[in-house]
């Protein structure tokens, strides 16, 4: 990855990097794509936008980017405003998009060293060169564009948004029609790229990938950011934890005098779950327990499962409308 000193991230408290206050997007049709958008990313942090389609995930990076001109509100990025201050704010910028746009006919290191040169950085390369090999896209240097794999494109792409040494890099479904084999050495290049001190934003469709990524996450609605909030804190202040027990014998129904707990019983009735808050004083297990065992209802087997970031995506999503 490009040299830099090296910055770790420390979690919260860190400064921000990137500050939207106030930021509206309405096009000539009338439609309002992004409405009084207020957000702050901090330093070294990689965090994950998360919204349905048409949610207006792009629009938010695009503007951010200085692609798209905003409506109303203001952006700072590493302290440039983007609008009267492009060029400086550009410089700190890399952005990956999510269609895959280079010219065909070129080669790897042609299109590569070219980027950096948009940027009037002075020609340097020995780091294009690191960043070819960091990508695993050396032995593919002198290879057209045309002729690569859609995963290396993608890789292309990223090295074409690196070449100039930006403090912040912008990916927008950065593993999208790529393999999985592929999208986890994806994953160790960005978590490279953040230990080096790159502060990453990336939007997803794959909700695991946020889970397994984000130090942060943000989930945008109808251009408005409904909330945004630390990975751990979130799955811990939403996330449910379920108790299945599977039952010596099949109950016909759950006992009137249970519907106090959140239980449910599957269609053969042999496996009863029970619903809780992890975070709570007391589960209720044991009384559960307790009271189970007083109608001589007995299990063989229980397990624990706990809910994914995607069942609390959908949730809050869901929660909105």
């Amino acid at each position: 990855m490009p040299p830099r000193r090296t910055r770790r991230h420390e979690g919260a408290g860190l400064e921000p990097i990137i500050s939207v206050s106030g930021l509206s997007k309405t096009y000539a049709s009338g439609f309002s794509a992004l409405k009084g958008v207020d957000l702050e990313i901090r330093k070294g942090e990689i965090f994950a936008l998360l919204g349905p389609n048409g949610a207006g995930k792009t629009t938010l990076i695009s503007t951010i980017c200085g692609i798209v001109n905003p409506s109303q509100g203001t952006i700072l990025a590493a302290g440039h405003d983007v609008v009267r201050d492009y060029r400086a704010a550009r410089k700190a910028i890399g952005l990956v998009p999510q269609e895959l746009t280079t010219d065909a006919f070129e080669t790897v290191w042609a299109t590569v060293r070219f980027s950096r040169g948009l940027f009037g950085k002075a020609p340097n390369d020995k780091l294009i060169e690191k960043i070819l090999r960091d990508l695993s896209l050396w032995d593919k240097k002198d290879s057209k564009i045309m002729a690569l794999s859609g995963g290396m494109k993608r890789r292309v792409m990223i090295a074409k948004a690196l070449s100039h040494e930006p403090d912040i890099l912008f990916l927008d479904e950065p593993t999208a029609g790529v393999d999985v084999e592929l999208r986890q050495d994806m994953w160790a290049m960005v978590r490279g790229l953040r230990e080096s001190g790159v502060t990453i934003i990336l939007t997803t469709h794959y909700i695991e990938e946020a889970e397994e990524m984000a130090d942060r996450i943000g989930v945008i609605r109808k251009g408005e950011i409904i909330l945004v909030e630390d990975k751990h804190v979130l799955m811990q202040k939403l996330g449910k934890k379920q108790l299945t027990l599977h039952l010596q014998a099949p109950l016909a129904a759950i006992p009137a005098d249970l519907a106090d707990h959140h239980l449910s019983l599957s269609e053969d009735g042999l496996d009863l779950t029970y619903t809780f808050d992890a975070q709570g004083d007391d589960t209720g297990i044991a009384a559960l327990l307790r009271r189970l065992d007083n109608h001589g209802i007995d299990f063989k087997d229980l397990r624990t499962e706990e809910s994914s970031l995607e069942e609390i995506f959908v949730s809050l999503v869901r929660g909105q409308q």
